[in-house]
């Protein structure tokens, strides 16, 4: 079964950074995109970054381009978020997400597996 399991998130001042960890495991990923994900109180689930396992190859939202790096390293099988320049609109549960293929895909129903997020909070 597929699992994905995101850990690295916490509070900080805003203008600060964390690192988020997606680690996945139970099926070989090198044809699926990878995405993080981001949920508010209130709000519904909303597309922040996403990478192509087998060419690292990235596409972001609009609002988080150049604060927020995607990444993966093939040989832990993990997916990271660094993020950086924080706001405090970036609070959030962050999920870490999976589909095959799919590459330019943004929709929360267009990925089929998903972690069970972590929070980040961003402080004033």
């Amino acid at each position: 079964q597929v699992q994905l399991v995101e850990s690295g998130g916490g509070l900080v001042q805003a203008g600060g950074s964390l690192r988020l960890s997606c680690a996945a495991s139970g099926r070989t990923f090198s044809r699926y995109t990878m995405a993080w994900f981001r949920q508010a109180p209130g709000k519904e689930r909303e597309f922040v970054a996403a990478i192509r396992w087998s060419t690292g190859t990235t596409y972001y939202y609009e609002s988080v381009k150049g604060r927020f790096t995607i990444s993966r390293d093939n040989a832990k099988n993990t997916v990271y978020l660094q993020m950086n320049s924080l706001k405090p609109e970036d609070t959030a549960v962050y999920y870490c997400a999976a589909r095959f293929g799919g590459w330019g895909a943004t929709k929360v129903d267009d990925f089929g597996y998903w972690g069970q997020g972590t929070q980040v909070t961003v402080s004033s």
